[in-house]
């Protein structure tokens, strides 16, 4: 730290981006963040990246901080997310989400290349030409580097790559330290992922939709320091699809662990992340853990499945009283359920955030603001509800009709109809729920494969604990009407998921005494979300966040992350090439 200038250089920053080449037990970490808590001129955001191509384990993380009782708290939140590192990027989130720990497992070259990444500071253990080459490219001019490593080829690979290179004494007069400037007589390159209408500094920002994807984005741009003023048609937040009473979170499985897969794993760790610190365990969520029921040879675990896969997914043994499909079932231990309006209701209380509710969005046009070019939100009769530098679609389906009024209206070069920006596919679920009857049976946990069950949930206001079985799933249907023919379909697949717990229920379904819920979910083509900048449409500061299908609840905080960080320049949450999969212009031509 001290060698590259730290704490003093991040004074008063809005955010720090500190990049380590190897974790090791995590030491450096802890202390930097350390540093950062006792700093009252501390940036409002901790970015630090790190490599490690064996992590040690958590029991480790904890025996390497009892040398240093004052790192003990820190270690154990540390310790307590160490789990299901497979190789690739990982976030873990502390402070609130204001420390941000990104760690690469696997080799530090590549994931160096896998991130997009301008570090300020460099914290450099030994490595070879090749990775300090990968460690210059995600430095700008002036970033600080400092390695215990004084060997003479460290020396003259740092004066290669672009570094002002110095030795200087160490804690002891037989320990020397280097300490180098990054000030290459070349013009850095830009990140390929660099914003292309440069970094945003936070100021007035408006989020269109108070779903899932519209308070995960306004909690993120809120941390950062944003004000941002939510609106929504609605009267109350999470009056869309959002107000599904409870909703399963487990992982896609997939044989070849394709995009889908590990977007569902990173998606999950933010959400869990967040909920685990802000909403009431048994109340709000419950970690029971999922099973996923097989009835055909798709969903299964690639062959060469690590051991720190068993954190996210396993096989299972034989479910008592379920038919056997001839295909073994999984356990998400990763799994559980979450009520997706409590999670809204948590993003949008984080300071910062205004919401506005009953107020109809028409679409938003260009303006000019005294700091700039801007947009005004605007009603169906043209007037102005709202304006700011920054507007961020998250309105689920309707994100493409505003967006096709909106091209229209700023007369850009991108197309005027919403298939072609943004291609949305509505999709229309019915969900049955009610009370659990007395003697139910009922399995301790969630189980999905066949539509998704969860067996018992808290109800406000209600003695008994509810569950709720879903969903159908009908494309280029709005309707949220519910339906008596949905009921029997949802009844159909409970009796092919749980056939116990569906004879169980079937009077409950046969004297009418089942709820019902029906929403609207948006998908794109891939199945993949849409999140960040048209830059094709040419529409600085109009971003976009939807798409999320039927798993909003495991991508929304994640895309909430990964939107705010395109827009200021940080390392992103996942790897470039998943970031890039969800990029909103992707169906451009």
């Amino acid at each position: 730290m001290q060698g590259c200038g730290l704490p003093a250089a991040w004074a008063g920053q809005p955010q720090w981006r500190v990049l380590e080449t190897g974790f090791g037990l995590g030491l450096s970490f802890l202390v930097t963040w350390q540093a950062w808590r006792a700093d009252p001129d501390r940036p409002r955001l901790l970015h630090f990246v790190s490599c490690e191509a064996f992590p040690a384990s958590a029991v480790d993380v904890l025996l390497a901080s009892r040398a240093h009782p004052e790192l003990i708290p820190l270690a154990t939140q540390l310790a307590a997310q160490w789990q299901g590192l497979l190789p690739g990027l990982h976030r873990l989130s502390f402070e609130g989400g204001q420390v941000l720990l990104t760690l690469g497992v696997g080799d530090a070259k590549a994931m160096l290349q896998a991130q997009s990444l301008t570090a300020d500071s460099v914290y450099l253990n030994a490595c070879d030409l090749h990775t300090l080459k990968a460690v210059a490219r995600c430095c700008r001019r002036g970033t600080r580097l400092a390695t215990w490593t004084v060997a003479p080829n460290i020396t003259d690979a740092l004066t290669h790559c672009g570094f002002e290179v110095s030795k200087v004494p160490g804690a002891t007069p037989e320990c020397d330290k280097l300490e180098a400037l990054f000030n290459p007589r070349w013009e850095p390159k830009k990140p390929a992922d660099a914003p292309a209408h440069g970094v945003r500094a936070a100021s007035h920002c408006v989020v269109v939709g108070a779903g899932l994807a519209g308070a995960a984005c306004a909690a993120s741009l809120a941390r950062r320091g944003w004000q941002v003023t939510v609106l929504d048609a609605q009267a109350f937040a999470a009056g869309g699809a959002s107000a599904l009473p409870a909703g399963i979170l487990a992982p896609h499985v997939s044989p070849d662990d394709s995009a889908l897969s590990r977007l569902s794993r990173r998606g999950l760790r933010a959400t869990w992340q967040t909920v685990k610190s802000q909403l009431a365990e048994g109340q709000d969520w419950s970690a029971c853990g999922v099973r996923q029921r097989r009835f055909d040879s798709s969903g299964a675990l690639p062959a060469d499945w690590p051991e720190a896969g068993q954190f996210w997914s396993r096989a299972a043994t034989p479910m008592l009283g379920a038919k056997a499909s001839g295909f073994t079932d999984l356990w998400h231990a990763a799994g559980g359920w979450v009520k997706p309006a409590r999670l809204v209701q948590a993003l949008l209380a984080t300071p910062g955030i205004t919401e506005r509710y009953g107020v109809q969005v028409a679409g938003v046009r260009p303006s000019v603001l005294p700091s700039g070019d801007g947009w005004q939100v605007i009603n169906e009769q043209g007037d102005c509800v709202a304006e700011a530098a920054l507007v961020v679609l998250a309105a689920g389906f309707d994100s493409a009709q505003l967006l096709s009024q909106t091209v229209g209206a700023a007369g850009a070069d991108g197309p005027a109809d919403p298939d072609g920006a943004l291609p949305l596919q509505a999709i229309r679920g019915q969900v049955a729920w009610g009370p659990v009857p007395e003697g139910a049976t009922m399995p301790d946990f969630a189980v999905n494969g066949h539509g998704n069950f969860i067996p018992a949930f808290p109800v406000t206001g209600q003695e008994r604990p509810h569950w709720l079985m879903g969903a159908t799933f009908e494309r280029d249907n709005t309707s949220t009407q519910v339906r008596a023919d949905d009921q029997a379909a949802v009844l159909a697949r409970l009796a092919r998921l749980l056939p116990a717990t569906a004879a169980t229920l079937q009077p409950a379904f046969a004297g009418g005494l089942v709820k019902a819920w029906a929403g609207v979910r948006c998908a794109a083509p891939d199945h993949l979300p849409l999140v960040g900048p048209l830059d094709g449409v040419n529409l600085p500061g109009l971003q976009v966040c939807t798409a999320m299908g039927s798993r909003g609840l495991s991508w929304a905080v994640l895309c909430g992350e990964l939107l705010a960080a395109w827009l200021h320049a940080e390392p992103l949450p996942v790897e470039q090439r998943l970031a890039r999969a969800m990029r909103a212009n992707r169906f451009q031509k």
